[in-house]
């Protein structure tokens, strides 16, 4: 049974019930689906939804969701000591002209930060790195790679020396890049700045929240994982 809706419930103003609401939601930002691949897996389970109505709750309820999912994340790593944080950007076209993706990833794989510019130099670095610093308090260690603004932005910021720099170092932040390419694919592109922003923030939290590491674990302890990110998704925004 669907539990009731108080009058500050973000689904009061909705038809469908919390649970729809949150597994169409959830297969669209987490999976490579389209919105109308959504709505066909939707009707093969029985429930009736046109992908327009996908779009309008992914617009309504993703940030919220992946707002409480990052605070979450923030309160608790927020003062953890041995902290190492892998830094990259990445090319993203936007109505086809190119802007920089910069992204903030820990040690344990989690995106911390997400952030759209149109430059790659020493100023996009500087609020970037600024902006992370500010949510997340400082690191340890910074990785990054040869780019020389990311040592320019440290300079500046004081913390030139908890910057390593090498050839495989950073790896995890490089292969953290893949969900989002693949999910970029099927978006066929953006459109404007804005909405890479967005996209970009709300399916870096929401990929943190199911990311179980299943390649590193055994089955039982995945299966485990997987029943407990299930399980806290469902209570999101209760």
């Amino acid at each position: 049974m669907p539990r009731p809706r108080g009058l500050g419930s973000p689904f009061r103003y909705f038809n469908s019930s919390p649970e729809v609401i949150r597994l169409a939601v959830m297969m669209y930002v987490r999976y490579p689906l389209s919105l109308r691949n959504v709505e066909d897996l939707l009707f093969e389970r029985g429930i009736d939804i046109a992908h327009e109505t996908v779009r309008c709750w992914s617009n309504q309820f993703v940030p919220l969701f992946a707002g409480d999912i990052r605070r979450q994340r923030v309160s608790r790593m927020r003062g953890f000591k041995h902290w190492k944080w892998h830094l990259d950007e990445m090319v993203v076209k936007v109505n086809g002209k190119q802007h920089y993706l910069w992204r903030a990833v820990d040690h344990e794989g989690e995106i911390l930060e997400s952030y759209v510019t149109r430059e790659r130099d020493k100023q996009a670095a500087l609020r970037f790195m600024k902006k992370a610093l500010k949510r997340h308090g400082p690191a340890e260690t910074i990785v990054t790679d040869g780019l020389r603004s990311y040592g320019a932005a440290m300079d500046e910021l004081g913390n030139a020396g908890r910057r390593e720099v090498g050839r495989h170092l950073n790896n995890r932040v490089e292969n953290s890049h893949l969900p989002f390419r693949r999910r970029e694919r099927v978006m066929q592109r953006f459109r404007q700045m804005k909405s890479l922003q967005k996209f970009a923030s709300v399916h870096a939290n929401v990929h943190n929240h199911f990311n179980t590491e299943r390649h590193l674990v055994d089955r039982t302890t995945y299966k485990q994982r997987r029943s407990a990110a299930l399980a806290k998704w469902q209570l999101v925004m209760n």
